[in-house]
């Protein structure tokens, strides 16, 4: 299925609402990165912005995802419908989400409400504010492709990604 512009945005409305069910609702996310020029793929929490339009993660800069993103912002994220052990996984939902990676300040203006909407997300992960190696990462998305099942793919730019979270 083609795609252009978000006004020609041509998915089903319940396929677009099953993808925003799915980075609404699941909690965790491998997130690839670049390491000396080969990939690397890490497990972390996320939370998307209401419109989908950028990711954030809370991770420690002893991590090499985070040194990796301090050197090329150019990353993925792989959410993936939890497995319930059916015949045939591909059938699972999944989306990968390339964009870019920018550090937020603990000063920023947003930071206060970052760390709210994370706590009520992740309340064990309070601990996690109190080290200082621990910082934001927001994850602007440029485009995803999203597999609704076998066979069922679909391909968006960031602009219908924002668009289905609006929906």
């Amino acid at each position: 299925m083609g795609f252009g512009s978000a006004r020609e945005y041509t998915m089903d409305a319940e396929t677009g609402r099953s993808l925003a069910r799915l980075v609404r609702t699941e909690r965790i996310a491998h997130l690839a990165t670049l390491r000396s020029g080969s990939p690397l793929v890490s497990m972390t929490l996320y939370m998307p912005a209401p419109d989908l339009s950028t990711f954030c993660v809370h991770v420690s800069r002893l991590a090499w995802h985070t040194q990796d993103m301090q050197h090329d912002a150019r990353v993925a994220l792989s959410i993936a419908e939890t497995d319930d052990r059916r015949a045939d996984p591909f059938t699972l939902m999944r989306v990968s989400i390339r964009g870019e990676a920018a550090n937020i300040a603990s000063d920023d203006a947003e930071f206060a409400a970052l760390k709210t909407a994370w706590l009520a997300r992740f309340p064990e992960q309070a601990i996690n504010f109190e080290l200082a190696d621990f910082s934001f990462w927001r994850i602007t998305a440029r485009d995803a492709r999203f597999v609704a099942g076998f066979g069922r793919i679909h391909n968006l730019s960031a602009a219908q990604l924002a668009y289905i979270g609006k929906g």
